[in-house]
């Protein structure tokens, strides 16, 4: 059996902590913000952005930032910080803008191991060049648009899909789950031999110190962003969305995943 040490997990909760404190100190040799780029803020942050294409220095198609089988990175803007998510750990970065320049602080990381060598190879890559990005373009139309530019000359283009905060509205519940390795037989009426998560939920202090931990249960809902992988268990940092007006067979919640801050592999 195979864990992260408790300073991994700690770490993973530290990053959100620390880059939530230091997101409104000003970045070293950053200009203030413009009208303009107070106004482009919001768009930023209203979608989250999965990317779709990467282009070399001379313009052609640069495939090493896409693998086969595996979603796509996204980037997610959200208070003056930047979360590069779907790699194997969290990549967090704080960023200013002026006009359509952008700027970011060293990048932080969580620091879980992943079997994929090739999706941890692309974790040192994105983590090496995401300081050098240098200007952004947002793009209207049916699938919202940006385009970012790195010193280096290489550019990559993404599609935006409405965040959780904007397709749901309103503030989320920040809960934490526990998922068992193995899923288990659950009742689904129109799913004959429905398996489902097994979880329980924990109760942590604001120090990251564990103080209670539930009952495990089924769980018949789906977390947006969590794949589960049989035989490893996990504990999920996740935002809760109270649905506005759902089905009567539904959910009143929605729940998306923000961070993956322990993993277990048990044998």
């Amino acid at each position: 059996m195979t864990s992260r040490s408790p300073l991994q997990t700690l770490s993973a909760l530290a990053l959100a902590a620390l880059l939530g404190a230091c997101s409104g100190a000003p970045m070293q040799a950053q200009a203030p913000m413009t009208a303009a780029a107070q106004q482009a803020a919001p768009d930023l942050a209203s979608y989250d952005w999965n990317l779709t294409a990467a282009f070399d220095v001379q313009g052609k198609p640069d495939g090493r930032w896409l693998l086969a089988g595996r979603a796509p990175m996204q980037l997610h803007f959200e208070d003056q910080r930047l979360t590069v998510r779907n790699l194997c750990n969290m990549i967090g970065a704080n960023f200013g803008t002026q006009g359509n320049d952008i700027q970011l602080t060293q990048p932080l990381s969580t620091k879980r191991a992943c079997a994929d060598q090739a999706l941890m190879q692309l974790e040192d890559r994105v983590g090496m060049l995401l300081p050098s990005m240098k200007r952004y373009q947002l793009h209207a139309g049916g699938t919202p648009g940006l385009q970012l530019w790195f010193a280096d000359g290489t550019r990559w283009e993404l599609a935006g899909q409405p965040t959780p905060q904007t397709q749901y509205g309103g503030p989320a519940e920040r809960i934490f789950l526990e998922v068992a390795p193995q899923q288990q037989a659950c009742s689904q009426p129109l799913m004959p031999n429905a398996q489902c998560l097994r979880v329980r939920e924990i109760r942590y202090a604001d120090n990251g110190v564990k103080q209670s931990v539930g009952e495990w249960q089924p769980f018949y809902g789906k977390v947006q962003g969590y794949t589960h992988e049989k035989g490893v268990r996990n504990v999920l940092r996740i935002n809760r969305y109270v649905i506005k007006n759902p089905p009567a067979d539904a959910s009143r919640y929605a729940y998306v995943l923000d961070m993956v801050v322990e993993t277990e592999r048990v044998r």
